[in-house]
C-alpha cells in the first residue's frame, strides 16, 4: 500500500476506482463534489451502471459507508450485471442446440395441459404419434429461438435497474437470477412470443396442431381442441422457452459464486471473489 494510501487509511485490497474515490473524497472532504469524482470513475463502470447506481456509490464513498473491502452498490451491480451477460452465454449455447431442450428432462417442454393428457391416454395404445410429433416440434421451436433471443435478453440486462445491490451480491447462489427474472419476464414475454411464433411456424409446430385439430373436429366423440389453442400452445411455448434459459442462467451464477475458474472477468472476481 502507498504512503498515500497509509496515511488517507484506504481499505487494502480496494480497486484503482474505490481508491481514487476514497482518495479524493479525504482530500476534499470539505468540499465533496460528485462531479469531480464521477470524472475519476473508469469508463468500463460507468458503463455499466445507471445514473442513479453511481450517485449512491458516490454517496457511499462521500459518506464513508462503503463495505469494510471498498465495494459499493456501482461495483455491485456491474458484477452482478456481469455475472447475468455470463450466464445468458452459457444458457443459450446450452439450450440453443438440437435436443438442448428436449432431450433435457430438466427443461423439456411438456405440451399445455389439454394436449398432454390426451398424449399420454392415446400413448397406451400406440395412437400418440401426432402429439408426439408436436411435442418435439414446441422444444425444437424454443431451441431455435433461444440463440435468437439473446440480444433481448443482453438489452434487458443493460437496462435493469438494480436496488440492493449489495444485498443481491450476499445472497443466494441464484439471487442475482431472481431479480432478473421477477424484474424483466412480462417485459421478455412480450419480445420473445415473436421469435417463438416465427420458430414454431418454421419446425412444423403450428401447422401439426391444425392437422390435429381438423382430424379430431371430423372423428364423433373425438375432444376438441379449444378454439384458442394455437395461440395457449405459443403462448405455452415461451413460457417453457423462457424457464429454460433462466434455469441455465441461474446455475451459471451460481457457479460463478462459488468456483473462482468461472470468474472470467476483473468486475467477476472483484465482487464475488
Amino acid at each position: 500500500m502507498s504512503t498515500v494510501n497509509q496515511a488517507l487509511d484506504i481499505p487494502r485490497g480496494s480497486s484503482h476506482a474505490q481508491r481514487t474515490l476514497l482518495g479524493t473524497a479525504t482530500m476534499t472532504a470539505s468540499m465533496p463534489d460528485r462531479r469531480r469524482l464521477l470524472a475519476l470513475l473508469p469508463a468500463s463502470l460507468l458503463a455499466a451502471c445507471t445514473t442513479e447506481e453511481l450517485n449512491q456509490a458516490l454517496g457511499e464513498v462521500l459518506s464513508g459507508s462503503a463495505t469494510a473491502g471498498g465495494l459499493t452498490s456501482a461495483d455491485a451491480a456491474a458484477g452482478i450485471r456481469a455475472a447475468l451477460d455470463q450466464g445468458i452465454g452459457s444458457a443459450i449455447t446450452r439450450v440453443g442446440r438440437t435436443d438442448g431442450f428436449f432431450a433435457d428432462q430438466l427443461i423439456r417442454i411438456a405440451l399445455p395441459d389439454q394436449l398432454e393428457d390426451l398424449r399420454s391416454n392415446l400413448s397406451r395404445f400406440g395412437l400418440s404419434g401426432p402429439l408426439d410429433d408436436l411435442r418435439l416440434q414446441l422444444n425444437r421451436g424454443a431451441e431455435t429461438a433461444a440463440p435468437q433471443a439473446r440480444s433481448i435478453f443482453t438489452n434487458a440486462v443493460r437496462q435493469l435497474s438494480i436496488a440492493d445491490a449489495l444485498g443481491i451480491v450476499n445472497g443466494g447462489p441464484t439471487s442475482a437470477t431472481d431479480y432478473f427474472r421477477r424484474q424483466t419476464t412480462p417485459a421478455l414475454t412480450n419480445l420473445f412470443r415473436p421469435v417463438m411464433t416465427t420458430a414454431l411456424q418454421q419446425t412444423g409446430a403450428i401447422k401439426t396442431y391444425d392437422d390435429l385439430s381438423a382430424r379430431l373436429s371430423s372423428i364423433p366423440l373425438a375432444p376438441r381442441l379449444a378454439s384458442d389453442g394455437k395461440q395457449n400452445l405459443i403462448d405455452h411455448g415461451v413460457r417453457g422457452g423462457l424457464n429454460g434459459l433462466f434455469t441455465y442462467i441461474g446455475r451459471e451464477e451460481a457457479a460463478i459464486r462459488e468456483n473462482a475458474v468461472k470468474r472470467s472477468s476483473e468486475i467477476l472476481r472483484r465482487v464475488f471473489g
